[in-house]
């Protein structure tokens, strides 16, 4: 196979995406990397979301090791559950990989009336993470595109942490008036949370990002994401987009196709990054983003269990259809990357992006 000669950086290589140039390679940002990192470098899963300083060495050295994109990440798929009042626990043993929600901050109808929006400087985990961020704004190294990748999340997600799923699902049918509170809160939140990380750090190298797995098809109907989702999901954007960012990613999370043409309605910025997970074809998402940066989707539980060769063939698979991306493509796992995966595996990966990601 021939060998070739990189002529760019990773970090020039995602800036030329940017600008709507082609790279030299497709790019390899790990996305949700942090619970890997912290296992790779011999530390606790749980340093990653609550000590900013050894979570950004971490990250930092697993990027740098395997070569990839390092876009300095520090947030966690229940957020808003504990942001809004609730209690968290952070991973410990074997099978714990990321917080988990221990107490909701809402049980009842009167509850979510009660509710009064958080202090979005003191909330949750928003004052490790600007610790973090002020660590990481210190230095801009060449596979750096970003000292801040967070964290605007799915509203739709956040109102479904405040409260939990299976409670949330079941007052959009009953009680949408209460669930409608809970997405008013969660959205206005977001918004507040945006413009403090403008306010602290501007918008040169600051990504707003995050992931929306609970209005997946798998949980809500069609209807109900057009009807909730949606809307505060627009809301969002847009207010973010207002306050002068130029990009945001989006990781439409789990099996989204039929909520797809309701997406594209969505402005994510000149251009935005699109995430999918391995339910979502990139013939699909072209369709509806056909000017955005895609990023995908290798599935994760591949790089978990299956061989080093494996990883690689269904690495290389990705790449090749990736670079049909009109509006440019960077490599990724569908989701976060698995912290027990195999350190040969996620080695294939990269292997795969150095062999077949060339233009």
């Amino acid at each position: 196979m021939e060998k070739r000669a990189a002529t760019m950086t990773d970090r020039e290589r995602v800036e030329a995406l940017l600008r709507r140039e082609k790279p030299d390679r497709v790019p390899l940002f790990p996305f949700a990397a942090a619970g890997f990192s912290m296992v790779y470098t011999k530390a606790s899963i749980a340093d990653a979301y609550n000590k900013p300083e050894v979570s950004l060495a971490a990250q930092r050295k697993t990027c740098q090791d395997f070569g990839w994109v390092f876009a300095p990440m520090l947030g966690y798929a229940g957020f808003g559950g504990w942001e809004f009042g609730g209690e968290i626990n952070w991973p410990s043993g074997e099978f714990a990989q990321a917080p988990t929600i221990s107490r909701r901050a809402v049980e009842t109808e009167e509850d979510v009336w009660n509710l009064k929006p958080p202090d979005v400087k003191k909330a949750g985990i928003t004052p490790i993470a600007m610790e973090f961020f002020r660590l990481s704004c210190k230095e801009r190294l060449d596979n750096e595109p970003w000292n801040v990748t967070n964290h605007i999340e799915g509203v739709f997600n956040v109102a479904a942490n405040i409260a939990g799923i299976d409670k949330f699902s079941r007052w959009l049918i009953r009680k949408p008036e209460v669930a409608r509170r809970l997405l008013e809160l969660a959205s206005d939140y977001l918004i507040e949370r945006a413009r403090y990380l403008r306010d602290t750090f501007g918008i040169e190298g600051v990504l707003p990002a995050g992931g929306e797995p609970s209005a997946s098809n798998t949980i809500i109907s069609l209807g109900h994401f057009k009807e909730y989702a949606l809307p505060y999901l627009k809301k969002v954007f847009e207010s973010v987009l207002a306050m002068g960012y130029k990009h945001t990613c989006i990781h439409i999370c789990g099996e989204q196709n039929l909520n797809l043409p309701y997406w594209s309605q969505i402005s994510f910025g000149d251009p935005g990054l699109i995430s999918i997970g391995h339910e979502i074809e990139f013939e699909t998402v072209i369709n509806y983003f056909p000017d955005s940066i895609i990023l995908g989707n290798i599935e994760p539980a591949i790089i978990q269990t299956q061989t080093p060769r494996e990883v690689y063939e269904a690495s290389r698979n990705v790449i090749e259809k990736g670079k049909m991306c009109p509006g440019g493509f960077i490599f990724s796992p569908g989701c976060e990357l698995p912290p027990m995966a195999p350190v040969e595996n996620v080695m294939a990966m990269t292997q795969a992006v150095n062999d077949f990601g060339w233009y």
